[in-house]
C-alpha cells in the first residue's frame, strides 16, 4: 500500500512540475515522494494523512497540487514535534524558548523562507501561534527549502497562499478584513516592494492577487469540503477520525480506557457545539458567489449539527458503560465491557451479539440511525467498536430522550452525579440489559456487575 502511495505522489509531483514547465529530475521527484509519505505516515496520524493529499489534489491547479502534498506535512502536536528529515529541513527557521516555538532570525540567503512568512504576516521573534498558523506555516516553509531551485517567486506565492489558506475558522479581524482580504493585502504589498515585482502594473499586480487568492480560497474551501458535503456522514467520519488522532492510544480502541474515549469525545463536541458555521468556508471578490456561500454555510450549520446530535448518542451509550465500570471498580479498557473486533470468534463475545431488540416507537432520526453499525459508510475504524450499543440506547430512548441521558451523563462527569445515581435516571429495562450483556464480556467483573443487576 505504502508504495502504490508513494508512486502516486510522484505522478501528482511530476504532473505538477511539467505543468508549471519546470524540470525536476525524477530522482528529486522520487525523494520529495517519500518525504512526504513519511512525514504523513506518523502513528497518531488518521485524518492528516496521504489518503487526504490525495483526495485534495483531484482536479486541481499545479501550484494546487503542490500546496496539496506539503500543506500537512508538518503537524506539531501529532507528530510529537519535528524529527528526523523534516527537523533538518526545517533547521535556523524556529527556535524554543519558555515551551514555545518562535519563528528565528530569517538569513538574507533564504529568501523563499522570507517570502513565505511575508505571505503568513509572521515576523522573526515572534511566538508561531499553535492553532492558528504554526503547522501551515512550517509545511509551508518546509516547501520552500524544497522547492526554490525550481519554482519562480509567483509560483512560490501561489503554493503559499494556498496552504496559508488552509488555517482554519478564522474570525474577521477588527477592521472586518477576511483572512482572505488579508491575504490579498500581503500579496499586493509584496508585489510593490523591493525584490517583488516592480515591472507590474497596478492592473497586472490586481489581476495576480485575485488569481493567487481566488485559488488560494478554492483550495482552502476544497481541505474542509466534509463541512459542505451533502453526505452528512462525510463530515461525520472526518470528526471521527480527529478524534481518534486526538488519543493517546487511537489505534486500539479496544484497549483506550473508556475515560481517555470519553474525553475525546467530549472535546470535539465541545469544539463543533461552539463552531461558527460562518467561519468555515472561505471566499473573496464574490467567489463563491453570494448564493453559494449561503448555501454553503447552511450545509455546514447542518453537516455540524448532524455530527453533534452523533456524538451525543456515543457520549451517552459510553456514559453507561463508564458508570458500569465504576459501580463495579473502577475505569478500564473499553473492550472489556465491549468485547474487540480485531479477536477472532473463538474470543469472548461481542456487545451486539448479546443485546435483545430494543422496543419501538421513540422517535428517531431515521438518517442517524442508518449509520450506526455501518461499517462501510464511515472510514473511521474505532467508532464502530462503540456503535452497536450506541444504537441499541439511541434506539431504546430516541433523539429526545438521548439528548436527556446525555445531560445526565454531563453531570456524572463533573462529579455531580454518582455512577449508580446516573444508572438509576435512565430507563432501568435499557440499563439491565446492557448489564446482562457486558456480564458475559466482562469476566472479571462479572459478579459484581450480577450483584448491580440485582440492586438496580
Amino acid at each position: 500500500m505504502a508504495i502504490a502511495t508513494i508512486n502516486r505522489i510522484i505522478i501528482l509531483f511530476d504532473g505538477a512540475f511539467r505543468s508549471l514547465a519546470v524540470d525536476v529530475p525524477m530522482v528529486k521527484v522520487e525523494q520529495l515522494a517519500m518525504l512526504i509519505q513519511t512525514a504523513m505516515s506518523g502513528k497518531k496520524r488518521a485524518f492528516h494523512t496521504t489518503k487526504h493529499v490525495l483526495h485534495l489534489s483531484r482536479g486541481m491547479k499545479p501550484e494546487q497540487v503542490l500546496a496539496a502534498l506539503f500543506h500537512d506535512v508538518v503537524y506539531f502536536q501529532l507528530d510529537g514535534g519535528l524529527s528526523g528529515q523534516t527537523a533538518t529541513l526545517l533547521d535556523g527557521i524556529t527556535r524554543s524558548e519558555n515551551d514555545a516555538l518562535l519563528l528565528g532570525e530569517i538569513k538574507p540567503e533564504d529568501k523563499a523562507v522570507a517570502l513565505c512568512a511575508d505571505l503568513f504576516g509572521f515576523v522573526p521573534g515572534q511566538t508561531l501561534p499553535l492553532q492558528r498558523g504554526m503547522n501551515e506555516f512550517l509545511s509551508a516553509a518546509l516547501a520552500a527549502r524544497l522547492l526554490q531551485h525550481y519554482l519562480s517567486d509567483a509560483q512560490l506565492i501561489a503554493v503559499f497562499a494556498c496552504i496559508e489558506m488552509t488555517i482554519p475558522f478564522r474570525a474577521p479581524d477588527e477592521s472586518g478584513r477576511t483572512a482572505a482580504q488579508l491575504l490579498a493585502q500581503r500579496v499586493l504589498a509584496f508585489c510593490h516592494k523591493p525584490g517583488g515585482f516592480p515591472s507590474l502594473s497596478e492592473q497586472d499586480a490586481a489581476r495576480f492577487v485575485r488569481t493567487v487568492v481566488t485559488d488560494a480560497v478554492v483550495f482552502a474551501n476544497r481541505d474542509l469540503s466534509g463541512f459542505t458535503d451533502p453526505n452528512p456522514g462525510r463530515c461525520l467520519s472526518n470528526t471521527l477520525l480527529l478524534i481518534e488522532e486526538s488519543m493517546p492510544h487511537y489505534a486500539a480502541l479496544s484497549f483506550s480506557s473508556i475515560q481517555e474515549y470519553r474525553d475525546a469525545l467530549l472535546r470535539m463536541d465541545a469544539f463543533l457545539s461552539k463552531l461558527n458555521p460562518k467561519l468555515v468556508c472561505q471566499s473573496y471578490d464574490n467567489l463563491p458567489d453570494a448564493n453559494t456561500r449561503l448555501e454553503m454555510d447552511a450545509a455546514v450549520a447542518k453537516n455540524i449539527a448532524f455530527s453533534c446530535d452523533y456524538l451525543a448518542a456515543i457520549l451517552a451509550s459510553m456514559a453507561v458503560v463508564e458508570a458500569l465500570a465504576l459501580s463495579t471498580g473502577s475505569d478500564c479498557p473499553i473492550g472489556m465491557f465491549l468485547g474487540d473486533k480485531s479477536q477472532s470468534l473463538n474470543e469472548p463475545d461481542q456487545i451486539e451479539e448479546l443485546l435483545p431488540v430494543p422496543p419501538a416507537g421513540q422517535p428517531v432520526n431515521a438518517e442517524l440511525l442508518q449509520l450506526f453499525g455501518n461499517d462501510h459508510l464511515l472510514d473511521s475504524i474505532n467508532d464502530l467498536t462503540a456503535s452497536p450499543l450506541t444504537e441499541f440506547v439511541y434506539r431504546f430512548l430516541g433523539q429526545p430522550g438521548t439528548q436527556r441521558a446525555l445531560g445526565q451523563a454531563k453531570q456524572m462527569f463533573d462529579g455531580h452525579l454518582s455512577a449508580r445515581e446516573f444508572l438509576k435516571s435512565l430507563d432501568r429495562n435499557m440499563v439491565l440489559a446492557i448489564v446482562h450483556a457486558c456480564a458475559q464480556i466482562a469476566v472479571s467483573r462479572r459478579g459484581a456487575l450480577l450483584e448491580l443487576e440485582q440492586n438496580l
